[in-house]
């Protein structure tokens, strides 16, 4: 019988990553605060539940995994149900903390209007060097005490820079729950932050495939 725990992981890791990176969005204005509040999830989470599931909470590093042939389509389709329901629930504790949908931490172009292209490529560019980061940090066994510091420096580090563009995403589900309750101009846009880091997972998986192959040459 398939053991469950690992999706219900997923949903709650997610869920807390939510809370927690799009509460800081929503109630501090400083980048450094929000970008550390996401990766310093991220590195508690890889802690508690990187034993369970792996600590993706991201289906753009799920996705990376699949294209690494880490885990089987089923597993991925699995994984990022998970995340997604566990990203609404995230978005609805703030919805009921703040008493209100306005904002959420949902990601959008810059409001001074950056070119779609533009943020597509950015979120692409952070997303593959995100998710590189962990496919590469994973499969060092030397590093497993560190591995869930070194991840969540990166996740902060891509933040700091995308912040002041997109909001940075870098993960579909952490930008989709909070668009479904924001709606308008959130919703409208929110597929280039589904598409982009997908994009973005698959370079990484698909570069981080020919340096291993290479390296075995």
């Amino acid at each position: 019988m398939e053991n469950y725990k690992k999706y219900i992981a997923e949903f709650f890791g997610t869920a807390v990553l939510v809370a927690l990176g799009c509460g800081a969005a929503v109630t501090s204005g400083s980048v450094l605060t929000i970008a550390f509040a996401f990766g310093l999830s991220v590195v508690v989470l890889a802690y508690m539940i990187g034993d369970i599931s792996g600590c993706h909470i991201n289906p753009a590093v799920t996705v990376g995994m699949l294209v690494n042939k880490k885990i089987t389509p089923e597993e991925c389709f699995k994984y990022i149900i998970s995340q997604v329901l566990g990203g609404i629930v995230g978005a609805a504790f703030l919805l009921v903390l703040l008493d209100s949908n306005k904002e959420l931490g949902a990601n959008m172009f810059n409001p001074d209007g950056l070119e779609w292209y533009k943020a597509f490529i950015l979120e692409a560019c952070l997303t593959a060097f995100f998710v590189l980061t962990v496919l590469k940090v994973s499969e060092k066994k030397e590093l497993s005490n560190v591995s869930g510091i070194i991840i969540g420096l990166s996740l902060a580090l891509v933040h700091i820079l995308g912040i002041p563009f997109t909001g940075t995403s870098v993960n579909p589900a952490r930008s989709f729950a909070p668009a479904i309750f924001v709606g308008g101009e959130a919703l409208n846009q929110v597929w280039l932050f589904i598409v982009a880091p997908i994009v973005g997972a698959i370079i990484a998986g698909l570069i981080h495939n020919y340096f291993t192959k290479t390296k075995k040459k």
